[in-house]
């Protein structure tokens, strides 16, 4: 699909110069020419996007403008509701036709005409970061060597690879521990994830609701700005971003690092070494309460408990069937009692009000997003590997769910391995505006996805 931006893509379809049924086509050949191999979706809604495409091209036409999304092909993660499209939240079966019903998020995207391509593969109840699922199968990460495929992260497992993929240009996925981050750093997208509340959770599938925020992945800043600015809606997107100079960069020091692998490392370390001869100011600082709350995090957080508790209420039938890797937490939530969650819940939010004052000293947080190269997925078999490199994947992502903060990935580079690497940028919470425009210089200086790191080996050939 076309590396322009979006905003020069929503310029070309205004002015004619590209027609949305050339978006729905190329959208339709990358999916033939690539989807058995990576498993991107669990429902491809092709032939409504042609027919859509077509319509779009005639609004168009007659001069009618419906929105920044309109004619922009868009995934959306199998967890939102999306009117005639199953949403099987990677379960085994459908779930009840009233959770196809469209929350504010996506009556965003198709109140602008945007054209949702199809609904993403997910874990089951999005309780994961590796992007493993029992029931369908993992969608592969396109940067995985010929017959080797690794983990694309998860939960927003086939979001990332959309993107890659290019069917899409833009992805809705959902973040309550970095699942938007993780597969946008290890499939060289850029994600955000919001701020706890910012965007409205009706219409999604919950996971955990005192943790989930709704996200967004794209290829580049810049599209991230353009999409959130377009879902947003509450102000306009600056165009240019905050310049580098004088940007005070706060280089957490404790936990992120422990067990990073070397060219991980190495690759944040150079992408921060390029902003500081830009002029930034960076800083070595110590996060207050990290372990605290990865210790919380470590033993089930909030998110077991809260998703047992929708699982009870709404489909108690299912849980002996959930994914053994998702079964194994969702069972442990029967030892935590009333008393240890709420002291859970009561420990977080005092350590989040606190952490938040390392703020007055920086503008921005940067850590690698994820410590770990994607693993073979044939690594993820055995429950004991899983659990460990789950943990890890997630380590540095989800502290920003437990303290409430808003944070963006973007690539800085490949690891020894070529799968991307990740860089996270984080602020604090309903500093989005802020924080696209910080990832904007950022990006300016360090180079933008597709030019960094080139094209994925799994990506389909597809003019």
């Amino acid at each position: 699909m076309t590396h322009q931006s979006l905003h020069e893509i929503a310029q070309s379809l205004r002015s004619g110069a590209i027609r949305a049924s050339s978006l729905a086509a190329a959208s339709n050949a990358a999916y033939d020419a690539s989807e058995p191999r990576l498993n991107a979706y669990k429902h491809w809604a092709g032939a409504q996007m042609t027919q859509q495409a077509e319509a779009v091209d005639v609004l168009l036409d007659a001069g009618s403008d419906t929105g920044p999304l309109m004619g922009i092909p868009v995934s959306v993660k199998d967890l939102y509701g999306v009117p005639n499209m199953p949403v099987f939240a990677g379960t085994d079966a459908a779930l009840p036709a009233r959770w196809q019903a469209a929350g504010p998020v996506v009556q965003a995207v198709m109140g602008q005409l945007g054209m949702v391509c199809g609904k993403t593969h997910t874990v089951e109840f999005a309780y994961g970061g590796m992007g493993t699922n029992a029931h369908w199968g993992a969608p592969v990460n396109p940067w995985s060597a010929m017959g080797a495929p690794r983990a694309p992260g998860g939960s927003s497992a086939g979001a990332g690879v959309s993107l890659a993929q290019g069917t899409a240009l833009v992805a809705l996925g959902t973040d309550t521990a970095g699942s938007v981050r993780v597969p946008a750093a290890l499939t060289g997208q850029c994600a955000l994830q919001t701020s706890r509340g910012r965007w409205s959770r009706e219409g999604i599938v919950p996971l955990s609701p005192s943790l989930d925020s709704p996200g967004i992945l794209c290829r580049t800043v810049e599209d991230l700005a353009y999409a959130f600015g377009a879902i947003d809606r509450a102000k306009p997107m600056a165009a240019q971003g905050t310049p580098v100079s004088g940007l005070r960069i706060g280089i957490i020091g404790n936990t992120v690092w422990d067990g990073a692998d070397a060219s991980i490392a190495q690759s944040t370390r150079d992408a921060l070494g390029m902003l500081e001869r830009k002029g930034a100011v960076l800083a070595d600082i110590t996060l207050p309460h990290l372990e605290t709350a990865l210790e919380i995090f470590g033993l089930g957080g909030l998110a077991a408990v809260e998703l047992r508790s929708f699982m009870e209420m709404n489909f108690p039938e299912r849980i002996a069937r959930l994914d053994p890797m998702v079964r194994a937490r969702v069972e442990t939530a029967d030892q935590v009692t009333a008393i240890e969650y709420l002291r859970r819940a009561s420990v977080l939010a005092g350590a989040a009000l606190d952490a938040v004052r390392v703020f007055d000293e920086v503008d921005v947080l940067i850590t690698p997003t994820v410590a770990i190269s994607a693993p073979p997925l044939a690594d993820l078999v055995e429950p004991g590997a899983y659990r460990q490199a789950n943990m890890m994947t997630l380590r540095n992502t989800a502290f920003v769910n437990l303290f409430g903060w808003c944070a963006l990935s973007m690539p800085s580079g490949l690891d020894h391995n070529g799968i991307p690497v990740g860089l996270q940028m984080i602020a604090p919470a309903r500093h989005e505006e802020a924080l696209l425009g910080m990832a904007l210089g950022v990006e300016a200086v360090i180079g933008r996805a597709p030019e960094l790191l080139g094209r994925a080996p799994l990506a389909p050939h597809v003019a």
